[in-house]
């Protein structure tokens, strides 16, 4: 069983008005919904229409709450797990991380299997213990995925206290594609983007324009992608910055390239180099860097 929480208080005033009867969770000064709030609800189709509703995953792994459905009435039904602190009540303003997997992880492959087969949403709580953790699980690595990862973004941002200035995302592999599209479209959502073992699909001038700090992590013999594809999107970013008049230490801050050598990988009982991307988790130079910003 689970439960459907709406995500609006436009949604409540609208069902108020056309005399819909519905028991709702209760909202805080904040503006936030509480996620573990019991709530027993009938909507009507119009009312959910209005900005969509979550049904509530019954099972948890690790601390994650997972198999949750954002119904999104532009987007259609997103998959995701999340990780919210015993500590969070909506008082104070929490960070947000947004994890992508690869291939492995997305939704066909089974409920779960993202934070089965990656560690990033695990080690990320090592570095703020006041951090909400979302782990989606979409369907492809495109533009319908990037959609609706801008979609769960800004229903977290808006259901949730969330410190703005601290929204961090990563993804991996796949994750990295779409994710690459999101920040070449709606980079503001983030304060800071992890991009591992992958290839860059998105806008890189809207990238630029927003000037997000972008970190660039990439085996050198990567056997998927090749670290072509990453040297060139940071050769690319960073001809931008120089155009709009940034110096090299103001690039340096906010676009890093981190071309791994093959020890990295054997060092750490890892042969393969693209499948070794997950272990860029579990390095504490890269993770401080993303959520130092």
């Amino acid at each position: 069983m689970k439960m459907n929480f709406p995500i609006k208080i436009l949604t409540l005033a609208a069902l108020i008005m056309s005399g819909c009867s519905k028991t709702v969770p209760a909202v805080s000064e904040t503006g936030t919904v509480p996620e573990n709030d019991p709530v027993s609800e009938t909507v009507s189709s119009e009312a959910e229409n209005i900005s969509g509703y979550v049904d509530i995953g019954t099972e948890k792994y690790r601390g994650f709450t997972v198999d949750n459905v954002y119904h999104s009435a532009e987007n259609g039904d997103i998959h995701y797990n999340v990780y919210i602190p015993e500590s969070y009540d909506g008082s104070e303003p929490y960070a947000l991380y947004f994890t992508l997997p690869g291939y492995e992880g997305l939704y066909f492959q089974g409920v779960a299997q993202n934070l089965k087969a990656e560690a990033f949403g695990f080690e990320a709580q090592k570095y703020n213990d006041k951090m909400i953790i979302a782990a989606p699980q979409l369907s492809d690595w495109g533009e319908t995925s990037a959609d609706q990862t801008i979609a769960l973004a800004e229903y977290f941002l808006e259901t949730y206290n969330i410190d703005r200035e601290k929204v961090y995302a990563n993804g991996y592999s796949g994750g990295g594609e779409t994710m690459s599209i999101v920040m070449g479209k709606r980079p503001e959502l983030f304060t800071a983007y992890l991009h591992c073992s992958s290839q860059w699909d998105g806008d890189p001038e809207i990238l630029a324009a927003s000037r997000v700090p972008v970190y660039l992590a990439v085996g050198g013999n990567d056997e998927y992608y090749g670290s072509e594809p990453t040297k060139d999107i940071y050769d690319t970013l960073y001809a931008l910055y120089e155009k709009q008049g940034l110096t090299k230490e103001e690039i340096n801050d906010i676009l890093v390239l981190d071309v791994k050598e093959h020890e990295y990988f054997t060092e750490r009982n890892m042969d393969n180099e693209h499948g070794g991307g997950g272990l860029f988790a579990y390095d504490e130079e890269i993770m401080s860097w993303l959520f130092s910003k």
